[in-house]
């Protein structure tokens, strides 16, 4: 291999990558094996071509990394391991130890800027937010939606619509003496693309007796860069977090969506070498909470507001598999009166979004989306719940695709929205 070898720490510890014993159980739960039936899309495929790669045993070349491109990172592999291997920290090394190669494919170096220069710098995120408000409000998605050659690809395009999310600084103080005071992490795209969830989130923690804070200082947690092999740009981010929610003396951070939580709750590993930050990076990991599982600790205040829908629940991925959290969302649609809740089938299998994978795999991206929307139709729910930005756009596409008169919301949407028919 041109340069020589990456050296195999760079990919991570042996300890993790020799945990794998190819038993197998994961291929039943891997998206792109059960797509493909090929044993290179599959979770041990992937690990048994990593360990090549660290080992020099084979290069960078294209066929190699795009099976490793395929991958999801949904970790449903992950929740199903009886060996405990810890897959999604593995690709994430596997991703970066490339990338910081040098040698990596000109699309993986793309994407790594696009993440770095746009998605983490909130003044030319906002610009591009505008742009596609603009695209939608103006028609063109719609016409572009409608010419077949473009169809697919215009889908898959973000949808912004509504008014952004801007807060900071004290949010809401409930009636009374406080039983929390918990930070919101308004994150980089749910505040620009579903603002409405933010307000929504906020105005159910207060109805449960939160004092809600955002701090000004917070920024992007760096899923997205951690996942696709930008480390470093992740780290960055995670440093401005801990110092901003940590300076606010918050008793728990509440995230609404399933992969900032996710990333979140793993600083500690992500900043684990860093002398300064890997102690303060655990302190703040400890006091991330999923708002679903929050609310259920608190415990949370069943509505009395009646919502009259047939709803289902898509897990997200990094909700289901990374955090292991699938009941607190199910029990809250559960506890409002009026709700019938039908379970869909392979709830937890991903929706094809994955961060962007919906542009770096379109083709994949969309026949996992198409097994996803198949299913919707058949649970014959009118509401489709879900607790991501990105899963929740993907599903909208989808069902736009489809014609299905179908909605798609944030569950605490739906809680939200029976505490205020209380008032009715």
């Amino acid at each position: 291999m041109p340069g020589g070898p990456i050296h195999q720490s760079a990919f991570g510890s042996e300890a993790d990558l020799s945990r794998c014993v190819h038993c197998g159980l994961c291929l039943q739960h891997c998206p792109t094996y059960l797509e493909t039936g090929l044993e290179t899309e599959s979770p041990r495929g992937r690990l048994h071509l990593i360990r090549a790669l660290s080992e020099g045993r084979i290069d960078l070349a294209g066929n190699t990394m795009g099976h490793l491109d395929m991958c999801l990172q949904c970790r449903n592999c992950e929740a199903v391991c009886p060996s405990g291997v810890p897959y999604g920290r593995i690709m994430e090394h596997a991703r970066a130890a490339v990338i910081e190669s040098r040698r990596a494919p000109v699309p993986w170096r793309l994407r790594s800027l696009f993440l770095r220069e746009v998605i983490a710098r909130p003044g030319r995120l906002r610009a591009l937010a505008a742009a596609l408000r603009f695209y939608r409000r103006s028609g063109l998605r719609a016409l572009a939606e409608s010419i077949p050659l473009l169809r697919d690809r215009a889908l898959l395009a973000p949808s912004i619509a509504g008014r952004p999310f801007t807060g900071t600084g004290v949010l809401a103080r409930p009636k009374g003496e406080p039983v929390a005071r918990v930070a919101l992490l308004t994150g980089c795209i749910m505040p620009l693309a579903y603002g409405r969830v933010h307000r929504a989130t906020v105005r159910v923690l207060a109805a449960n007796g939160c004092e809600v804070i955002a701090p000004v200082d917070q920024s992007c947690c760096g899923a997205l860069q951690a996942h696709n092999g930008d480390r470093q740009t992740a780290q960055a981010l995670a440093r401005r977090n801990i110092d901003a929610f940590l300076e606010d003396g918050c008793d728990f951070v509440v995230v609404n969506s399933a992969g900032c939580g996710a990333a979140m709750k793993e600083y500690g590993e992500l900043l684990s070498q860093d002398a300064v930050y890997s102690e303060r990076a655990r302190v703040l990991a400890a006091r991330v909470k999923d708002i679903h599982e929050f609310l259920l600790e608190l415990p949370f205040r069943p509505p009395t507001g009646r919502l009259e829908a047939s709803v289902t629940f898509q897990d997200p991925c990094h909700l289901a598999h990374a955090q292991r959290i699938r009941e607190a969302p199910r029990r809250i649609l559960q506890s409002i009166p009026g709700v019938q809740f039908v379970e869909m089938e392979h709830a937890d299998r991903c929706c094809g979004s994955a961060g962007v994978y919906s542009f770096t795999q379109p083709q994949m991206s969309l026949q996992l989306l198409q097994r996803r929307i198949d299913e919707v139709r058949a649970s014959g729910a009118a509401v489709v719940a879900t607790a991501n930005p990105g899963c929740m756009a993907q599903i909208e596409a989808g069902l736009r695709r489809n014609r299905l008169p179908v909605r798609v919301g944030h569950v605490i949407e739906l809680l939200d929205a029976a505490y205020r028919a209380e008032h009715r």
